[in-house]
């Protein structure tokens, strides 16, 4: 039999269960034997089951013996004693007292799993049950005539004996009250036991002082009081409010408390707009003048506002604030409407800041998330990032996850936005405890923000509070909810706030006066009228965007083009960087393919020629290394990357111990990371960004298996990394490493899409590049740690170029005196400058089949120039290089489709530039190319083959006049 608990000591099959205990204590040969072999085991393990049943841990002696062991209470509880001080039991008291016992032990452990079910969390009570089966006595045998008899539990609520009746009050005031808990689901018996040790001992109340009364009603108030005023002087404008959830601000005030007491220094937050106003002036100490100038269009000229400016609850900023002597500096990310993508960034930054801080218990920095009901369970981006948070390279030690459940998505009820009855349900997957909680119960919500605290620095996991309250109004203010939702808007409009709920609770108490709770409420709106008078003569402070660990470095300004970074490094530093790659370590069985590998790497560092891809790219880690700059890498195959070029983890071949060579170059070089990151594009590229924003001196990179897999990841690309500098402030020098080429492979693995970067492109906000040399590559990577600013990189990764024979370079290429090359001009002396009668400007891959082609035929009069860089846009250097050649035909030859890659955003460009040079003589560029398609490339081998030639051969030979529409598929 391996039944657990779970399965057969339920509600239903307690009466039953205890009824043949009793049967077997009055004679064993009465029962089945497999239930003796259970029972008798009940016996021999009394003190661990009572332990178990209490809380605390222990180790199982024989998992064999059925319901030992299971690491989820699997248990029923030992008999109880046969006699005591006071005299002995006769047969028929023993029975009877068991059956008690054990009935009572096992209905208790269906209330620490199931008592949430029926707890009062909807302030509205319009959902909720008040009966279930499980958690009857009756279905456990009692009845009401049982309610008084004292029941011997052994102190597993606390107490040796209890009544029926003072268990279930227990019970219920425990599990069934404000508060639900949701925590037999984990598998570690040391956090379920600290867990029942923590709630069940107070009955999961927290017994305020009037001080802290009074504190949390001060925060409901100014919360609640700065919806209400905003609602006056802005009727109808879109702020999200708080509204209805105001309790949320008196949560994040002890979160924040809680964990400044427990060493917590640092919190990174993240953030709906919902509520976000709020979180800003009363968490953040945003001033409220601030704000209002905001409302008001204040701050709206070009000299208040830098760059392009977001809306007011899309916005980040960060402040330090002091709780009991105790300084914590807090960072309220920026983030774009799209729900949650916010989140695997928060993470990436605490990340960064922990390392900064050298904080690997992960004790100083945590990341805060708040989230809506609806996009908690709908929006897949949640569980792609609750899944890092116990890996390697990703985990930060616990992150507290917020949901202010309003009970509603847009206009869409819970029962048609999941398939679950909570919205949280989806952090179980990683055994995250779940508190739900009533909003309209603040001091239940502030009790399990402290113990949500508490536990995430006991444990380093995650945790949830589930905040069940509602939303005043419409999903903006402006919106009519009664068009979808009457009844609970009929209910909603009935409702007492949350702060006048509570005052009334206090003032019942006695905690404070009527007078006093309005004098409260009085004072904080003169102290808003006073802040909104002021608003019209406000002026913002500058940014100090590039302070603290940005500190030197600067925002960029005039032609990116004409700037010249040093990228170069010493002959001498790349051979010993050459050197700890292509050597073997010691006592470690390296798989036989790769040591042939580092032998040819070694071969190709000591003759300083023939330099492959996989290689340039490790002399670029590795020398940024030496020089004391992070390197951090990270995505689907990073180790050994998808085309096993790079092979920066070694693994032992009988051991599966990993080496890292990058990290063995010299004592006290920087850290070098590179993480096989999970199957998740949007998180984890969201991470990575996350980390760059908070630590700009290391190179941070992220690869796609392929280049088109990063449509998965399409809001974080739109969002974050393409306009996160204009609408924020905020800079990044993340590197997108996407494999680009048509090589016959199918639709799918051909393009990484190079035509939705450069549509991004605007405003030197990031860089595009398709790179032909391996030493080209190196300086590229080089470039973004050596400017004294930094944007993002995009490269349009190679694939069948990582092994191709013509794509090597020479470590002179590397070294002093050289630098990167934006534009590559044409090299063969044969194709002398006067006979060229035509130009091909190219990018990528496609520039080896047209040299390859050219070659094979014998052309001499025609022209290949690299485009290196695509953005920012290198026209100066293109200028220069057709001037080489007056009259000559310019063709623009892509392996992509017209509408794809790269020519809508060449010709509008290229035809300028040749307007330029040629004035009323001008010169067109023309295409050669696919033409237009719907898919990125065929997926038949021999119909990619042919469509290759015949774009290299027109490219070359055809007359410009069959070239001209490249928007027309050819048919016939």
């Amino acid at each position: 039999m391996a039944a657990t608990l779970d399965s057969f000591l339920t509600g239903t099959n307690a009466a039953f269960i205890a009824e043949l205990y009793a049967r077997y204590l009055d004679d064993p040969a009465t029962v089945d034997a497999s239930w003796v072999t259970y029972f008798s085991g009940l016996q021999e393990d009394s003190g661990a089951v009572l332990d178990e049943l209490r809380g605390a841990s222990w180790a199982p002696s024989d998992a064999g013996v059925i319901g030992r062991g299971d690491g989820d209470g699997g248990l029923v509880p030992s008999p109880i004693p046969t006699g005591t001080a006071g005299g002995s039991f006769d047969a028929g008291q023993v029975r009877a007292a068991t059956k008690d016992s054990l009935s009572a032990l096992m209905m208790i452990r269906a209330y620490r799993v199931r008592g949430h079910l029926i707890a009062r969390f909807d302030p509205l009570g319009l959902e909720g049950n008040t009966h279930h089966p499980e958690l009857d006595p009756k279905s456990y045998g009692f009845t009401e005539a049982d309610m008084d008899r004292p029941i011997f539990i052994n102190h597993v609520l606390g107490l040796e004996t209890a009544t029926l009746r003072e268990i279930l009050q227990i019970l219920r005031e425990t599990y069934c009250g404000s508060i639900g808990v949701e925590f037999m689901h984990i598998m570690e018996p040391e956090e379920k036991a600290w867990i029942q040790r923590r709630i069940e001992g107070i009955r999961n109340q927290t017994q305020f002082t009037l001080k802290g009364k009074r504190a949390i009603y001060q925060r409901l108030v100014e919360a609640d009081g700065f919806e209400k005023f905003l609602s006056v002087k802005h009727t109808g404008t879109k702020r999200f409010g708080l509204d209805g959830g105001e309790s949320m601000i008196p949560a994040l005030e002890q979160i924040l408390k809680r964990g400044s007491q427990l060493g917590i220094k640092e919190v990174v937050l993240g953030m709906p707009h919902r509520g976000r106003l709020n979180v800003l002036a009363g968490i953040m100490c945003k001033p409220y003048v601030a704000i209002f100038s905001e409302f008001q269009g204040v701050a709206s000229s070009p000299d208040d506002v830098q760059g392009s400016g977001d809306v007011k609850y899309h916005l980040g900023t960060s402040a330090d604030r002091v709780f009991d002597g105790n300084t914590i500096h807090l960072s309220l990310t920026a983030n774009p409407s799209h729900l949650e993508a916010v989140n695997p960034a928060v993470l990436g930054k605490v990340r960064a800041k922990q390392n900064e801080r050298n904080d690997e218990a992960r004790n100083q920095v945590m990341g805060l998330l708040m989230h809506g009901d609806a996009a908690f369970a709908g929006q897949g981006l949640v569980p792609e990032t609750l899944d890092l948070s116990q890996l390697r390279g990703y985990r930060t030690g616990g992150t507290i996850h917020l949901i202010v459940n309003n009970q509603i998505g847009f206009t869409t009820s819970p029962a048609h936005s999941r398939s679950s009855p909570y919205p949280s349900d989806v952090a179980k997957g990683i055994q995250a405890p779940i508190f739900h909680v009533n909003g309209d119960d603040p001091e239940a919500v502030v009790h399990v923000s402290r113990i949500a605290t508490e536990f995430r620095q006991e444990f380093k996991r995650d945790v949830v509070i589930d905040m069940f309250c509602y939303r005043r109004h419409g999903h903006n203010e402006a919106d009519e909810p009664m068009f979808t939702q009457p009844i609970m808007y009929r209910a909603i409009a009935g409702h007492p706030t949350t702060r006048e709920l509570y005052a009334r609770r206090l003032i019942k108490e006695g905690a404070i006066t009527e007078e006093d709770a309005g004098r409260m409420v009085a004072d904080f709106r003169a102290r808003l009228e006073q802040e909104f008078e002021a608003a019209p003569g406000y002026k913002p402070n500058k940014a100090d965007w590039l302070e603290g660990v940005w500190k030197g470095l600067v925002q960029l300004s005039g032609e990116e083009e004409l700037r010249d970074d040093d990228t170069a490094v010493p002959i001498k530093v790349l051979r010993e960087v050459g050197a700890a790659i292509s050597r073997p370590p010691e006592n470690f069985n390296v798989n036989r393919k790769i040591l042939r590998q580092m032998d040819a790497k070694r071969k190709m560092i000591e003759s300083g020629e023939g330099i492959d891809w996989g290689t340039a790219e490790a002399l670029a880690f590795g020398s940024l290394l030496v020089e004391g700059t992070r390197v951090r890498l990270s995505g689907q195959d990073s180790g050994r990357g998808t085309f096993s070029h790079r092979h920066c983890v070694l693994v032992d071949q009988d051991t599966e111990e990993r080496y890292f060579p990058l990290s063995e170059i010299r004592k006290g070089q920087a850290t070098f990371e590179v993480m096989d990151s999970p199957l998740s594009e949007a998180a984890v590229l969201g991470y990575e960004y996350g980390y760059s924003l908070a630590d700009p001196q290391t190179l941070v990179l992220w690869e796609a298996q392929f280049g088109d897999f990063a449509n998965g990841a399409q809001v974080i690309i739109d969002q974050f990394i393409a306009s996160g500098e204009s609408k924020w402030l905020r800079m990044s020098s993340i590197v997108l490493l996407l494999p680009h080429g048509h090589e016959g492979q199918g639709p799918e693995h051909s393009s990484a899409r190079p035509e939705r970067y450069l549509q991004l492109c605007a405003e030197d906000n990031m860089q595009v590049v398709n790179l032909t040399t391996p030493a080209n590559y190196f300086h590229a990577l080089r470039r973004q740690m050596r400017r004294n600013f930094r944007k993002p990189l995009i490269v349009m990764a190679p694939k069948s170029l990582l092994r191709h024979k013509l794509v090597t370079s020479g470590l002179k290429e590397m070294a002093d005196g050289t630098g990167f090359h934006r534009v590559l001009p044409e090299t063969d002396d044969l194709v002398a400058d006067k006979k060229v009668r035509r130009v091909i400007l190219c990018s990528g891959k496609v520039y080896y089949d047209l040299w390859q082609a050219r070659g094979d035929a014998g052309i001499d009069d025609v022209a290949l120039v690299r485009v290196e860089q695509l953005y920012p846009w290198p026209r100066n250097t293109l200028i220069k290089q057709l001037r080489r050649y007056p009259g000559a035909e310019v063709v623009w030859c892509q392996e992509e489709p017209a509408n794809m890659g790269y020519w809508t955003f060449i010709f509008p460009r290229l035809d300028n530039m040749l307007v330029e040079l040629g004035g009323n003589k001008a010169r067109r560029p023309v295409y050669a190319g696919r033409p237009a398609a719907a898919s990125p490339a065929t997926g038949m081998a021999k119909v990619h083959q042919k469509e290759q030639a015949q774009l290299v051969e027109g490219a070359l030979t055809a007359a410009l006049k069959s070239l001209r529409q490249p928007f027309l598929r050819k048919t016939g």
